[in-house]
């Protein structure tokens, strides 16, 4: 709730100019209310529309659930790597 803000400004910023691609580490995130869930599914639809690709990266296992609970896994790009 507090840098969904925050996220949502810096996004923005960056598809003034959009790149080929957006990667958002989600490493640190250990709580996401629906305020997060709404900001990141409006992020990645302004991607696309700026023909750009929002990716989810490091995203936890208590993100996952969230997502695969509230169906939005499937409208969002994950991409979960794991090192060698």
């Amino acid at each position: 709730m507090l840098t969904a803000g925050q996220l949502s400004t810096v996004v923005n910023e960056v598809l003034a100019d959009p790149p080929p691609r957006i990667v958002l580490d989600l490493a640190g995130v250990t709580f996401c209310d629906s305020q997060g869930l709404g900001t990141l599914v409006v992020l990645s639809r302004k991607a696309s529309h700026a023909q750009s690709l929002l990716v989810l990266s490091n995203v936890g296992d208590f993100l996952l659930r969230v997502l695969d609970i509230t169906g939005l896994r499937s409208a969002l790009m994950i991409r979960n790597e794991t090192a060698p």
